[in-house]
């Protein structure tokens, strides 16, 4: 999966809860996906920022 496709995701499944076609027995589904992919779009953020914070160092240990 990447960050792309979770957003993607996300958006379909938020826009699934706002409709007037959500029923509350779809609703517990939605929300544990939804957690999922925040999860996962949490960490990528966070390993790439660790990626460039590294890449950012390595440039500043040159000069």
């Amino acid at each position: 999966m990447t960050y792309s496709k979770a957003i993607a995701e996300l958006e379909g499944i938020v826009a699934k809860m706002q409709s007037d076609e959500c029923d509350i027995d779809s609703l517990a589904a939605y929300t544990s996906r939804a957690l999922e992919l925040l999860k996962f779009c949490k960490e990528k953020l966070h390993t790439t920022d660790e990626e460039v914070k590294k890449c950012l160092e390595a440039l500043d240990s040159r000069s």
